[in-house]
């Protein structure tokens, strides 16, 4: 019997906002922006977030273009099985496991410090709230968490709406300050930092592609994804001009790293007292958000790879029906991780943010740029029939390669500024841990994908060919006639 999850339910305004939601926009402006302008004191950011942007959306193309053809919840698992072989598609079904993980677990580091900070308490027992409140999202249908992701999505736009109208409506200098776009600031000393930054700000844009066998149109997964990387890309660049604007190119730096600055709250102030609390509410509400984002993404890979026996099968069981709502067994394992690994750290009495956010988010970032990259490199190698009827030339091969070519500067930009985005001392070897992990991980996946090709080859013989035909379950809509 074929298992699959409740296709035709997420409509493309769905896909376009999980991505977007997972990307946070609130979390970018208080957190990213401000950390950014604080570590590496740069004047260009906005034009470095328009530049990733820009190669972020190349490599989405491919990503998006192969995606939808495969039409797996465990997207670059498949995607890399298809385009590379199966090997290489474990071994990044591994990587990607890996990577939502520390992404959607660093945020309650983050989560726990902020509402710790705010009402008192201990960081981990908020933390642990949240775990059990999207856990308990996470094995809803993902119609119920959309709706949920909409609010808070259009609330933080408001939010960062708000902020731009109130920076550049006061500028520091008396007149609008056009240095943030300027590209000779691309010559300084912290340019590496802030490109590894910016491309931290749009890791989960491409949670839309895990979600593909549950779209209305899987021709809708690449606008979604691609769309939300262009429009975030344009809000972020915004947000972080406004902010120059509003305190001073010069200055904005010096500004973000006091702690007594309260950027970004202090310009958001200029509207009214009211808005501080109600962009703190929002704040919390978008990590909530996100978290659920990655956890469902977590969820779909677990279901994805268990129903093909590469994980152990039984997560890929719900009750006795052929059409899953949600992948329970995967989102209970996601829970469960969480759980561990937020108790873990609470023990060790690491910094919740100095450490464990900021650690996990960067390995998880580092891991998912891998995978957008080696996910385009499948498209361009990907055979015709995987492409299926009129491929076209721009989404099947010059947007992947262009794509390739920037996303490799940026990854080797990210790693070799690893040091500025996790605080360490200059010289450190800390920061090799982190693409040593990655590759780690990636090796124990083609081991094991040899391993089953030996044990048992009618499993390697399914890797990432395990989705159900057209007719093997009944769609939302026949099953509601």
């Amino acid at each position: 019997m074929q298992v699959a999850l409740a296709r035709r339910t997420l409509s493309p305004a769905g896909l376009w906002v999980s991505g977007a939601a997972a990307s946070a926009p609130m979390v970018v402006l208080a957190g990213g922006i401000v950390a950014t302008y604080a570590t590496t004191r740069i004047t260009a950011l906005p034009l470095v977030f328009a530049l990733v942007a820009g190669v972020v959306a190349l490599l989405a193309v491919g990503y998006t273009a192969i995606a939808r053809q495969v039409g797996h919840p465990a997207a670059y698992y498949s995607i890399l099985a298809h385009g590379l072989g199966r090997g290489w598609g474990v071994a990044a079904g591994l990587v990607a496991l890996v990577a939502y993980n520390c992404i959607q677990i660093s945020l309650y580091g983050l989560l726990g410090a902020t509402l710790a900070g705010q009402f008192g308490g201990a960081w981990w027992v908020w933390a642990g709230l949240a775990v059990a409140v999207v856990g308990a999202f996470g094995v809803r249908a993902i119609v119920l968490s959309t709706r949920v992701l909409t609010g808070v999505l259009v609330a933080s736009l408001l939010v960062v709406a708000a902020f731009i109208v109130a920076g550049v409506g006061q500028p520091a200098s008396g007149g609008l300050s056009w240095a943030g776009f300027d590209a000779s600031g691309l010559t300084v000393g912290g340019v590496g930092g802030a490109v590894a930054f910016c491309v931290a700000a749009f890791m989960g844009i491409d949670a839309p592609g895990s979600m593909v066998e549950e779209a209305v149109d899987r021709r809708s997964v690449g606008r979604a994804v691609v769309g939300a990387v262009i429009v975030l890309g344009g809000v972020y660049a915004l947000a972080a001009w406004a902010m120059g604007v509003a305190v001073g190119p010069s200055l904005v730096g010096e500004v973000a790293a006091d702690p007594t600055g309260g950027l970004p709250f202090s310009i958001l102030e200029r509207l009214g007292s009211g808005w501080v609390p109600a962009a703190e509410l929002v704040l919390v509400l978008a990590i909530i958000t996100s978290k659920l984002v990655f956890h469902n993404v977590v969820a779909r890979y677990v279901f994805g790879m268990a129903r093909e026996g590469v994980l152990p099968a039984g997560l890929a069981r719900t009750g006795s029906t052929i059409r899953v709502s949600a992948p329970r067994g995967g989102s209970l394992v996601q829970t469960v991780i969480a759980s561990v690994v937020v108790g873990g750290f609470a023990l060790s009495g690491a910094d919740p943010v100095a450490v464990m956010f900021t650690w996990l988010s960067t390995l998880g970032a580092m891991g998912l740029l891998c995978l957008l990259l080696a996910a385009s490199m499948a498209a361009m190698t990907a055979s015709s029939s995987v492409r299926g009827v009129q491929p076209g030339v721009w989404e099947w091969r010059i947007a992947p390669a262009l794509g390739v070519a920037g996303g490799l500067v940026l990854l080797a930009v990210m790693a070799g500024n690893a040091g500025s985005l996790l605080g360490a001392a200059p010289g450190s070897w800390y920061p090799l841990l982190l693409p040593a992990i990655v590759a780690a991980v990636a090796v124990t996946g083609g081991l094991w994908a040899a391993h089953l090709r030996h044990a048992r080859p009618e499993v390697y013989a399914g890797i990432g060919r395990g989705t159900p035909t057209t007719n093997a379950v009944p769609d939302a809509i026949t099953i509601s006639i």
